[in-house]
């Protein structure tokens, strides 16, 4: 059995997800794709000449040809899109965030009633060095956890994005690892402005600091900054009672040049996420063939990632002020 996947969306990120069906991913074949700029659908289908292009979104969803849909197209799309999906009773995996408020993301999990058709692409709960570091805290080896400290980097941000796009569109992860870790529900936070980078226009502040409390007490500060310049990071540590754990940079090579050791730095995201995002793929292809439920994280996991981005954004308009985290009961 094949799962014929529909892919809306061809910029970085579907295309990237295309590419990694295409080749890396078994039982599914990639038959439908569909860019608002149609000679990124061309260049894609020619690629992958499994995939014809279709129309619109709309017209993938319902196409007979596609048996489960994968949402990479703008972020002011993907609600609509995902109810399109649960409308046709097919499984859809929308690439974070669910939706750009909270209030559509609960009409999108409302939408879904429980069906579980719905899978959001937090990728780091496939990545085996966050799996790890999950593992580790959960064994209690040592002690409970008290602190986490997050920060979340890129080269350069997409033109135009604001202060509000930092924290839906990159801090977002943080909002579902942090629960994921540790057990947990955020239910409370605040936001920080640092000095602003000189490189970043004043509609955006850069970096940004995030405190996220959990229902456990556990504190997390998270750091973004969207335009650090030297390259794409992601760090992690946790500190317990008795030890810390952090996730470490995979290199792979160490070059020695010019009286200096060192290691380099992705330009963005894909090649440190490669493996997890092949994982992640897998994992939902396998659980659309088995019957079984999604492995990935779910419509609720992204309506409550969707609160805490809502509630960061109170904070930040409100001074920094604390703010409660709501997410609405469905």
């Amino acid at each position: 059995m094949a799962v014929r996947v529909g892919i809306i969306g061809l910029g970085v990120m579907g295309a990237d997800h295309a590419r990694t069906l295409h080749r890396s991913v078994a039982s599914a074949v990639v038959t439908r794709v569909t860019d608002i700029d149609t000679e990124r659908s061309a260049q894609l289908s020619a690629e992958i000449t499994s995939a014809a292009v279709s129309t619109d979104g709309i017209a993938l969803i319902n196409d007979d040809e596609v048996d489960a849909v994968l949402i990479a197209s703008h972020d002011s799309t993907h609600a609509a899109l995902t109810m399109a999906c649960v409308k046709a009773g097919k499984p859809v995996l929308c690439e974070k965030p669910l939706a750009p408020t909270t209030k559509e993301a609960a009409a999108v999990v409302a939408a879904e009633n429980g069906a579980g058709l719905i899978s959001l692409g937090f990728n780091r709960r496939f990545d085996p060095a966050f799996a790890e570091l999950r593992s580790t805290i959960r064994s209690g080896d040592l002690g409970n956890p008290l602190l986490v400290h997050f920060s979340h980097r890129n080269v350069a941000s997409y033109p135009g994005a604001d202060s509000a796009f930092s924290i839906t569109g990159s801090a977002v992860h943080e909002f579902d690892t942090v629960p994921w870790l540790l057990g947990s529900p955020i239910v409370e936070v605040s936001w920080h402005a640092p000095k602003r980078s000189s490189r970043v226009s004043e509609k955006l502040q850069d970096p940004q600091i995030m405190l996220l409390r959990t229902a456990d007490g556990v504190l997390t500060t998270a750091e973004t900054f969207i335009n650090a310049a030297y390259g794409y990071d992601v760090r992690c540590e946790v500190v317990c009672e008795t030890g810390a754990v952090q996730v470490t940079k995979p290199d792979r090579t160490v070059i020695d040049a010019a009286g200096r050791r060192g290691t380099g730095y992705p330009a963005d995201w894909r090649p440190r996420f490669a493996d997890s995002y092949r994982r992640e793929l897998q994992a939902w292809v396998g659980a659309i063939i088995s019957g079984t439920a999604t492995p990935l994280a779910s419509a609720r996991d992204g309506l409550a990632a969707s609160a805490v981005a809502d509630a960061v954004i109170t904070s930040m308009n409100g001074g920094g002020k604390t703010v409660a985290v709501t997410v609405p009961e469905i």
